[in-house]
């Protein structure tokens, strides 16, 4: 009888993440915010809340926030891109 290779932790994890991720539009540009903003970004600046397409994002720093406020027009259509859909019409930006 053989056994099928045992699978990488990062694998398991990774589909177990997936499977028990709330499926709301916060949870879904949390997930891709990294990728979507880029390592420099997303080290400093999260994601927090999102209601009715305004997306709160709490940065470590008002250079931040001002930063991001000042990219909102590129990061939108990136965040939505990554989402399959249009879901954030706007970004708002606070320290925290």
């Amino acid at each position: 009888m053989s056994r099928a290779a045992p699978r990488t932790l990062s694998t398991a994890l990774g589909n177990l993440t997936s499977a028990i991720a709330p499926a709301t539009t916060l949870a879904r540009v949390q997930e891709v915010w990294g990728r979507v903003a880029g390592p420099a970004i997303s080290s400093s600046a999260r994601p927090t809340a999102e209601r009715d397409g305004v997306l709160t994002v709490t940065c470590e720093a008002a250079v931040w926030a001002q930063e991001l406020d000042l990219m909102a027009g590129e990061l939108i259509p990136r965040v939505n891109e990554a989402l399959g859909r249009e879901l954030i019409r706007e970004l708002r930006c606070r320290t925290g």
